[in-house]
């Protein structure tokens, strides 16, 4: 059969041609949606985690320090280095070991951080001093501090609660075993 042209296309036809634009827009939409992500998995956003209340500042003394949990379960050892009021007279490290996840604890007298499991030894800013984490180059896992309004806050992204907190239930399994 011969078609006209200039005439309209049957409403078979036309049928046809709009089912088959739905399925390009639905095909292209899709992929559009695949590749957006693939983009989240290979570049995964940062979170930068949100300041969380410590302490008053003046009531951690110089040379004293206290334990602080996060929400996460992650436990962190928060410092006074100095006198002052500012945040760089505080530091916030984490109290498991990089070497094989045990908990450091301040030992004021030496102003250091000791791991009992290997007598690793860190300086007051998580550097390695003795032991297996100074031979590795391991150290501690140090979080951002501010001071506010005579308050400290801590920062503590959520990437390393997952990572360090299971390193921390590796040994815990590995010493209920022993």
């Amino acid at each position: 059969m011969e078609e006209k042209r200039g005439r309209a296309p049957s409403r078979r036809g036309f049928l046809a041609m709009a089912a088959g634009a739905g399925a390009a827009l639905g095909a292209a939409l899709s992929l559009g949606q695949l590749g957006r992500i693939a983009l989240a998995f290979l570049y995964p956003r940062r979170r930068p985690g949100s300041w969380l209340f410590v302490v008053v500042a003046d009531r951690l003394e110089a040379g004293r320090s206290m334990g602080y949990t996060a929400p996460g379960g992650q436990s962190v050892v928060v410092s006074r280095t100095g006198r002052g009021g500012g945040a760089g007279d505080f530091v916030a490290l984490s109290d498991v070991c990089p070497h094989l996840g045990c908990k450091v604890h301040w030992e004021g007298g030496s102003g250091s951080f000791f791991c009992p499991c290997h007598n690793g030894r860190f300086d007051s800013a998580g550097r390695p001093l003795t032991g297996p984490p100074a031979q590795a180059g391991q150290e501690l896992v140090r979080f951002p501090l501010k001071v506010e309004g005579g308050l400290l806050y801590i920062r503590v992204p959520s990437e390393s609660l997952v990572r360090l907190s299971a390193l921390r239930r590796a040994h815990d399994g590995r010493r209920a075993r022993a």
